[in-house]
This record gives C-alpha cells, sequence and structure tokens, in this order.
C-alpha cells in the first residue's frame, strides 16, 4: 500500500491531538509526520505510534513538501500558511472557518458529499465544516435525498470542549467553586457564568452580525446549504453553550416537500452512511453516552404535527472527534480511495 507523507498544523490543540489519534487508530498509511505548533511548543514531545514526534515551531521557512497537511490552528494561520502548503504540492484539510465558503473550496462531509473532495484541485485546499453543522448534515442529508428538506428550524445544546481547553478548565472551576464555596477566578472565556447555566451566544466575543444572528449561526445556514447543494434550503438556527465537557447535542425540526413518516425517517436513517439510530423514544442518545463515538446518533424521531410534511430529529455527535478530527481523516481516506 502506498504510504503518505503528513504534517498537522497545530499539533498541540486539542483538535491536533485528536487528529494524531485517529490517524493512528485508523491504520492511516503515514509514511512520515511532521507535527507543527506555535513557536512556544518548539521541541515538545508528542506520541504517534509509540514513538516521540519533536514540535516544530511554525515558520515560512519550515513548509515543507506534503501529500496530507492536516490543519487546525485558526483562520489567521490557516489563510496564512494553506496556500504556502498546497503550493509545495500537499492536500490541505483545513478545520479552521477560512476557507468553509469560498467558492473554490469544496466543503466536505464523507457521509453527504463525498463527490466535492475532487474540486481540491483549484486551490488544493479542503474545508471542514463547522462541527454543528457536520452531525446535522449528516442526519439531514438521507432525508433530504428521500422527501426534499424546504426549512429546517435547529437549537444546538454545545459542548464547552467546543471552546477549547481554557473554556473547559474556566468550566471545571466554576463547578468546583459553586461546590466549596471558593471565590472564583475572573472569567476570561465566557461572557456569563457556564456552570449549571445555558448562554445562547457562540463565539463567546465578536458574535453578533447585524441581522441578530451569531457567527455560528450564520456558519450552520451558509454551510449547510454549501454541503447539501440545495441554496433554497431555509434554515433558522439558535446555538447555546451548555455545561457539559464533550459532545455537542441538536433539536432538529425539518419541514419537507413530501410527506415522510417517523417510521419512514428511520428507515431511511437505519441505511444511511455514519447514522445510529435509536428507534425507540426512550432510547434517545445524550452526549455523555456518546463521547468518543465516531457516529452521529438520531433519536426522538418523530412527526411535527402542526405542519404537514414535518419531522423531529434529537441529533447528537462528539463534536471534537466527528465534529472536527475524524470527520478531516475521512476526507483523506476518501481522497485514497
Amino acid at each position: 500500500m502506498k504510504s503518505y507523507r503528513c504534517a498537522i498544523v497545530g499539533a498541540t490543540g486539542a483538535v491536533g491531538l485528536k487528529f494524531i489519534e485517529c490517524l493512528e487508530k485508523r491504520d492511516f498509511p503515514v509514511s512520515e509526520m511532521i507535527l507543527y505548533a506555535s513557536p512556544k511548543s518548539e521541541g515538545k514531545a508528542l506520541h504517534f505510534r509509540g514513538k516521540p514526534h519533536r514540535v516544530v515551531g511554525l515558520s515560512m521557512d519550515r513548509v515543507q513538501k506534503f501529500d496530507f497537511a492536516f490543519f487546525s490552528a485558526g483562520s489567521s494561520v490557516s489563510k496564512e500558511y494553506s496556500p504556502l502548503f498546497a503550493k509545495q504540492g500537499a492536500v490541505v484539510i483545513d478545520n479552521s472557518s477560512a476557507w468553509r465558503m469560498d467558492p473554490d473550496v469544496p466543503l466536505v462531509v464523507p457521509e453527504v458529499n463525498p463527490h466535492d473532495i475532487a474540486l481540491h484541485t483549484k486551490k488544493g485546499i479542503i474545508a471542514n465544516p463547522n462541527c454543528s453543522t457536520i452531525q446535522m448534515v449528516v442526519a439531514l442529508k438521507p432525508i433530504h435525498d428521500a422527501a426534499r428538506i424546504l426549512r429546517v428550524v435547529v437549537s444546538t445544546y454545545q459542548a464547552v470542549s467546543g471552546a477549547g481547553g481554557r473554556a473547559l478548565e474556566e468550566f471545571e472551576g466554576e463547578v468546583r467553586s459553586s461546590v466549596t464555596g471558593d471565590g472564583l477566578s475572573k472569567r476570561t472565556i465566557f461572557p456569563r457564568p457556564i456552570a449549571f447555566n445555558a448562554i445562547p451566544q457562540i463565539p463567546q466575543k465578536d458574535a453578533y452580525n447585524p441581522d441578530g444572528y451569531t457567527v455560528e449561526e450564520r456558519k450552520m445556514i451558509d454551510e449547510t446549504k454549501k454541503i447539501l447543494g440545495d441554496p433554497s434550503i431555509r434554515v433558522s438556527p439558535t446555538c447555546v453553550r451548555v455545561p457539559v465537557k464533550n459532545g455537542h447535542s441538536e433539536s432538529v425540526n425539518v419541514e419537507t416537500e413530501k410527506k415522510l413518516t417517523a417510521a419512514q425517517a428511520i428507515e431511511v436513517l437505519k441505511k444511511a452512511p455514519g447514522v445510529v439510530v435509536s428507534e425507540k423514544p426512550q432510547d434517545f442518545p445524550t452526549p455523555a453516552e456518546i463521547s468518543g463515538r465516531g457516529e452521529t446518533f438520531v433519536g426522538r424521531i418523530r412527526e411535527d404535527w402542526t405542519v404537514p410534511n414535518g419531522l423531529h430529529l434529537w441529533v447528537v455527535a462528539d463534536n471534537i472527534l466527528k465534529g472536527a478530527a475524524l470527520n478531516a481523516v475521512q476526507i483523506a481516506e476518501g481522497m485514497i480511495r
């Protein structure tokens, strides 16, 4: 089997570490691995397949030739460095929002639009969608194929891990403080307390567009249309950060052109790649139970009696795994196939 020279940019972050784990667990054919991070992480040792790999501080003079470069270092780094890696011959698979809506860059979820991978040749970059969008479109695609979706109303319940490692530390500190009675340290990540609370504002800062939707909500609107290849789909999201460590949940209301009963929707979803269906209402998935799993879990499937062709879904997935690292690795696997 052919093997590939790979780079991970942002290797020391939560998604970067999950890239390493996914490539190892899925036995991705890596001939050589180079791990990049910010200069302050230079020399730090991370392990891949039992061997230590020293982190390389990212700079322009250290960009090399690779087959695949997995990016999770933020939009500004991706905008600056992705074209440099692509120019050297790498297929860049980027987890930031930098390239998602670029018309020359495919936005891919392998269970949904694998054919779009072939469109990467214009810039050498493939974009990984937003974590909330990924799990939703995995569940929506089979329904769209069966009955054509007209409208989606979605409320998300997004885990703290989606805001990064420091956000988890802040959350855990607030939980400890509530138990011990100790005073809280200065809040640096969230605008309000996250422990035992719910915050309908993602991202935490500079969140709102002029129309009142947050940046996260606009991502779900635009990315869903692009991935499903149907700009006529109306998407109305409300994105909420909740005090859950890992795993995003979504309440998804779908209105379709053709009638699809709950029983028919269950059968359609059972045949869909990457989907695990809970058929009985009481067997619904929760983030605590699916954390560490790569599938998208769908339960509470029922008809919406307020419209002629409506369905309710409860959709849960690991936001760091399927919502980020695993999706990127699956894209690379699709290219190899």
